[in-house]
């Protein structure tokens, strides 16, 4: 079953300035669910009462429906000292959360969706780069990209290239490591915690851990959903609304190898939940 893998993930279903508003109620694996308390303590519930483990990490609550959970992935710059942590709200997409993660992977669509900011015409190649899955660590990672961007970050002050890593901690989180304007010699955080209401709608959480002492709070989280605002509008049409597993439902090019190993990895786990496997 499509669930079964699922239910044993962890997802975020709140952040700090929810849980300060009062009780949330919402969706997770097509069950509602509450969540409420502190970060300290925080408390999820379903309709029969029934509390389910939580744990308050990376400025979000974090949940698992299942028996077994399996342990929540580290991202270890979260603990750097100097870095922001910004959790940049939530916001709602009737789309596989599947697909969100994937379109999150996608290069090729930024001088397109993200004209001016994250790309821009006439740089539109995306150079070779390396996708690989990780046994080591379980993980899909994507490395040596490089791309041309007018405004890679809200601190940026102009265009220039900008080095790319992804990973796939989990089927519904991905990371991104980037280049950090004000200090080249580390790297900025920019992830997206993907909670799955259905498997045809999720609410998506971007945060960030940046080196960035010059911009406000409010500027930083406008600009990232600012970012993703203009993609949902192309997820929520993309057909069909789960994401294919087979490679012969859509036809891949040379830029699509993060999102070939991704769906190859879900494939390998049964990671099913928001896909479509030949036999559906």
């Amino acid at each position: 079953m499509s669930r079964a893998y699922a239910l044993n993930d962890w997802y975020v279903v709140a952040d700090a300035q929810t849980l300060a508003r009062g009780p949330r109620l919402t969706r997770l694996l097509d069950q509602d669910v509450t969540v409420s308390g502190t970060p300290d303590a925080p408390n999820v519930v379903d309709d029969a009462g029934r509390a389910y483990p939580t744990q308050f990490k990376y400025g979000h609550v974090w949940t698992c429906l299942g028996d077994a959970s399996r342990p929540l992935f580290a991202i270890p710059e979260a603990d750097e000292p100097g870095r922001r942590l910004v959790p940049c709200g939530v916001v709602r997409v009737k789309c596989s959360p599947l697909r969100a993660v994937e379109n999150f992977l996608d290069i090729a669509h930024f001088p397109f969706v993200h004209t001016g900011i994250l790309g821009s015409e006439p740089h539109t190649e995306v150079a070779p780069y390396k996708a690989e899955i990780r046994d080591g660590v379980d993980e899909v990672w994507a490395t040596k990209i490089s791309f041309y961007q007018p405004q890679a970050a809200k601190s940026a002050q102009s265009g220039g290239d900008t080095d790319y890593q992804y990973r796939v901690a989990a089927p519904t989180s991905a990371v991104l490591y980037k280049t950090c304007p004000p200090k080249p010699e580390a790297m900025d955080v920019i992830a997206i915690f993907v909670q799955p209401r259905s498997e045809t709608e999720c609410d998506v959480w971007p945060w960030m851990a940046l080196y960035d002492d010059t911009s406000d709070f409010a500027g930083l989280v406008q600009f990232q959903q600012e970012i993703f605002l203009q993609d949902r509008s192309i997820l929520e049409n993309q057909r069909p609304v789960k994401l294919p597993l087979d490679p012969k439902m859509e036809i891949p090019t040379r830029a699509d190898l993060t999102s070939i190993a991704y769906r190859r990895w879900l494939k390998s786990k049964d990671a099913f939940y928001g896909a479509l496997t030949e036999d559906a």
